[in-house]
């Protein structure tokens, strides 16, 4: 979503910006600070390709993103102006949501990484995939075959209340689909190539040993 002042406006396909928005004030987005130190994730994520994944890939979607919007701002309701930003504003801002996501879906082992889920999302998973062993296989399985670049996601079905695994290709969000996110995994090569090289198989393996599985269960409830 664009936040235009106190209005709030679709930033994904299919939509125009109201006139009478035209002149509101632009709210723009800015780089979260991660909750731990860059070297937290070692050694299934060393701190190069931490400061490289949410400085420099991270913060380029921000910069994009924001760019986009300040066009959109000023294209004086031009549709060909509208319909030629839509692209950017999908990439940059799905890209910037779902990063968002991951930092948070990782915690260092010292702070809880790894450890398994608790309460009823543990209870959810072992009734709808037989056990969180069964889950992990699934999700890297699916985030392997993945072509190209693109998300694994564990998200919730609201209209049919239960949880689902799902990929999304390049930087599309899992609402694209009509789901909840839950818990994301970038598949992109620049998550993980500088230190697993093109064996995503091996980083898919040991990033479920810095999942942050309190924050997956927080947004588990809050679906």
């Amino acid at each position: 979503m664009i936040r235009l002042g106190r209005h709030t406006v679709p930033s994904i396909r299919g939509w125009a910006l109201p006139p009478a928005l035209a002149t509101a004030t632009l709210h723009t987005e800015r780089l979260p600070d991660l909750d731990y130190n860059y070297r937290a994730l070692e050694p299934y994520f060393n701190a190069h390709i931490m400061q490289l994944h949410h400085q420099k890939h991270h913060q380029t979607y921000v910069t994009n993103y924001n760019k986009a919007l300040e066009q959109l701002q000023v294209c004086n309701d031009d549709p060909n102006v509208v319909v030629s930003l839509q692209s950017a504003i999908n990439f940059n801002g799905g890209g910037h949501i779902n990063h968002s996501i991951f930092w948070k879906n990782l915690a260092p082992t010292s702070e809880g990484g790894g450890s398994p889920p608790q309460g009823s999302l543990a209870k959810a998973i072992d009734a709808q995939f037989g056990g969180l062993d069964k889950l992990t296989a699934k999700m890297s399985t699916a985030g392997a075959g993945v072509q190209g670049s693109g998300w694994v996601w564990l998200g919730y079905n609201k209209e049919l209340k239960r949880l689902q695994v799902e990929t999304t290709q390049n930087q599309d969000p899992l609402s694209s689909k009509g789901l909840i996110p839950l818990l994301g995994i970038d598949v992109w090569e620049h998550a993980y190539y500088l230190q697993y090289k093109n064996v995503r198989p091996d980083y898919l393996k040991n990033i479920w040993k810095v999942v942050n599985w309190k924050d997956v269960a927080k947004r588990y409830e809050s679906a």
